[in-house]
């Protein structure tokens, strides 16, 4: 006999894709920006350490860019400006190399 399958919540599954989205926009910034000298964290879904320069390998990196996941997606789309969202204290940005305007937004912008 089949297992039954769990219906899930409009709520659920907007945090379903939320998460979906969080991830994979942390991976296009880790294939535009790659290195390991700044760790970007959107708890509680992920985490990524990008940007050229010194590798980090232990403890808590010396560069640290936290945000929530809305606030991620709105920067990742173009939604926000990384500049707008850390004068909004939505972006906690600490260390070197943690300006990310240079890589926002993520997705294809048109020329029109």
């Amino acid at each position: 006999m089949p297992a039954r399958l769990k219906k899930l919540n409009p709520a659920e599954l907007a945090g379903a894709d939320t998460r979906a989205l969080v991830k994979h926009y942390l991976a296009v910034l880790e294939e535009r920006a790659p290195g390991r000298s700044v760790e970007v964290r959107v708890p509680p879904y992920a985490a990524v350490q990008v940007v050229p320069g010194v590798r980090h390998t232990r403890g808590t990196p010396p560069a640290v860019i936290e945000t929530d996941a809305e606030t991620w997606l709105a920067l990742a789309t173009g939604r926000t400006s990384w500049h707008q969202a850390v004068h909004d204290g939505i972006v906690v940005a600490s260390g070197e190399r943690t300006d990310l305007s240079p890589y926002l937004p993520l997705t294809e912008q048109d020329d029109a």
